[in-house]
């Protein structure tokens, strides 16, 4: 199967984005003097956009009577240090431009907010990125197919010929509710045990590998 179009997911997939996350994480709960996450807690955490990664840092949760002023704290500091130390993952950027030689279209899809999703693509992938989607309020996160949809139409591409690229389970249902073949990157957040138990059936373990497929 030749693809024309392929949708990426970016946390995890195209940019290691943990370390600024969690460094943004911590800030909020320190702000709050609550009791800070380490590195692989928020790596389990990521996935589900950012209001559920603060809800499962935050003690109680959305029930914590200081969520929300946390949550503030949290984006308020993620925006301005979103790219401290944020970076493509080996490989990327060489695979990105392969596929853009090749004619490929490139989509972006991403349960982080949609103003960050729209700068780290800017800032990462000019050029090479077609189309970015980031959480927005009138549109519904992954695993609903919205953002997906929303990035083929913008592309004035159909299904039939595009590929869901992503590091986790939320990936795998996107791909699934999307009616999408799905490729489970092994360098992301999870590991290929854990994305086995979710249904995963096409791996690549180095981005030069989705140029064989």
């Amino acid at each position: 199967m030749s693809y024309d179009v392929y949708v990426f997911d970016l946390d995890g997939t195209l940019l290691d984005t943990l370390r600024d996350l969690t460094a943004s994480v911590n800030h909020a709960l320190r702000w709050a003097e609550m009791p800070e996450r380490t590195i692989e807690e928020v790596r389990w955490f990521v996935g589900n956009g950012v209001k559920k990664l603060m809800k499962r840092a935050v003690p109680e949760g959305t029930d914590n009577p200081r969520f929300t002023e946390v949550y503030q704290e949290f984006r308020n500091h993620y925006l301005h240090h979103g790219l401290d130390t944020t970076e493509p993952y080996p490989g990327i950027m060489e695979m990105l431009r392969a596929l853009k030689d090749e004619g490929k279209q490139i989509a972006v899809v991403s349960n982080k907010f949609y103003k960050a999703t729209e700068e780290l693509c800017s800032h990462f992938f000019a050029g090479l990125v077609d189309v970015a989607i980031g959480e927005r309020e009138d549109i519904r996160k992954k695993p609903a197919p919205d953002t997906v949809e929303e990035a083929l139409r913008r592309l004035k591409a159909d299904c039939s010929h595009a590929v869901y690229v992503g590091d986790s389970d939320v990936d795998i249902q996107t791909a699934m509710n999307s009616g999408l073949p799905c490729i489970s990157v092994l360098w992301g957040f999870r590991d290929k045990d854990f994305l086995l138990a979710h249904g995963a059936t096409t791996f690549v373990a180095s981005p030069h590998e989705l140029l064989d497929i």
